[in-house]
C-alpha cells in the first residue's frame, strides 16, 4: 500500500512526525530536568542519563514505527551490527581522518596548544568510557529518531535532498528546545552536522555510518571541552572550528559522496511499503 493513500488508516505524515519529534524533546528534557539526578556534572550522573536516554528513546521509536507508521523494523535503518559494523567504522573514519588533519594544522601552525589535565591512564579510561556514554546518550538515540524514523518518513513524501534539509531543521529545533543550541554558532553547528548525517543516511541506506560519525565527533569534543574535559587547551575555539567541526564536516561529506556515488539518488521518493522488504533504503 503506498503511503497516505485514501485507504491508509495511519495518522497523516505530519502528525506522525510531530508526535515523534515532541516525544523526543520531552524525553530528553525529562532525563535532564525531570529525574533526581541533579544538575551538576560527574561521570556517574552522565552514565545514568546516557543509559536512561537509550532505555526511553529507543522503545519510543520502535513503538512509533509499529503503531504510527505501521511499517517493518527494517525501515529504521538499523540492521544488525554483524552487517552494520563496516558502515559504523566508515562513519568513524570519515570524521577521524579529516579531524587528524585539522589537529595537525592547528598544532603545526601554533594556533592551538594542548596539555594534559589528567594522567595518561586517566585520559585513556575517560576516552573509553566516553565512547560508551556518547553512544548511549547521543549517537544511537539521536540517529534513531532523526535519521532513522523522521528522515525515513519524510523521504516517502519529498525528495531525499528535501528530507535531509527538513530533518536537519528539526534536529536544530530539537537542540534549541532542549537547551543544547541556544547561540547562533551552536545553531549553525547543529544544522550543518545534521545535514552531514542526513547525507550519510541517503548514501549508505542505514544509520550506522551516521552513528559512527556522531560517535567520533562527540567523543573527542567532550574530551576537549565541557565539564568533563581531560585536556587543557589554549585556542579551543579554533580547534573546534577547524579540527572538530569544519574540516570533518566538509571533508566527511565529500568522502561519503565519492565513496557511495553510485548509491546517491537525491530526487527519487522512497515508498515505505508494508511488506518485509520495506525500508531497504
Amino acid at each position: 500500500m503506498p503511503d497516505d493513500t485514501p485507504t491508509d488508516s495511519r495518522p497523516a505524515l505530519p502528525f506522525r512526525i510531530l508526535i515523534v519529534f515532541v516525544a523526543a524533546v520531552l524525553l530528553w528534557l525529562f532525563v535532564y530536568h525531570g529525574t533526581p539526578l541533579g544538575y551538576g556534572y560527574d561521570r556517574l550522573t552522565h552514565a545514568a542519563r546516557a543509559v536512561l536516554t537509550t532505555i526511553l528513546v529507543v522503545p519510543m521509536v520502535v513503538l512509533a514505527r509499529r503503531l504510527l507508521a505501521r511499517r517493518p523494523w527494517a525501515g529504521l535503518g538499523l540492521p544488525s551490527l554483524r552487517t552494520g559494523w563496516r558502515h559504523l567504522l566508515l562513519g568513524v573514519a570519515c570524521w577521524a581522518v579529516p579531524a587528524a588533519l585539522g589537529f595537525a594544522l592547528c598544532l603545526g601552525f601554533g594556533w592551538v596548544e594542548i596539555g594534559l589535565g589528567a594522567s595518561v591512564g586517566e585520559v585513556l579510561q575517560t576516552a573509553a568510557l566516553l565512547v560508551v556514554l556518547v553512544f548511549l546518550y547521543e549517537a544511537l538515540p539521536e540517529e534513531f529518531v532523526f535519521r532513522g524514523y523522521l528522515q525515513r518518513n519524510l523521504v516517502t513524501r519529498v525528495q531525499p535532498w528535501q528530507a535531509v534539509v527538513a530533518q536537519a531543521a528539526l534536529f536544530t529545533l530539537f537542540g534549541f528546545l532542549v537547551g543544547a543550541a541556544r547561540s547562533i554558532d551552536r545553531i549553525l553547528v547543529f544544522f550543518v552536522f545534521a545535514l552531514v548525517l542526513g547525507v550519510f543516511r541517503v548514501a549508505t541506506g542505514d544509520i550506522w555510518a551516521g552513528i559512527g560519525f556522531h560517535l567520533g565527533f562527540q567523543t573527542v569534543a567532550q574530551l576537549f571541552s565541557g565539564e568533563g574535559a581531560v585536556f587543557e587547551t589554549t585556542g579551543l575555539g579554533t580547534l573546534e572550528l577547524v579540527a572538530l567541526g569544519g574540516l570533518p564536516f566538509f571533508l566527511g561529506w565529500q568522502a561519503i559522496e565519492r565513496l557511495k556515488k553510485g548509491s546517491l539518488d537525491w530526487r527519487t521518493l522512497q515508498p515505505d511499503p508494508c511488506g518485509r522488504a520495506a525500508g531497504a533504503a
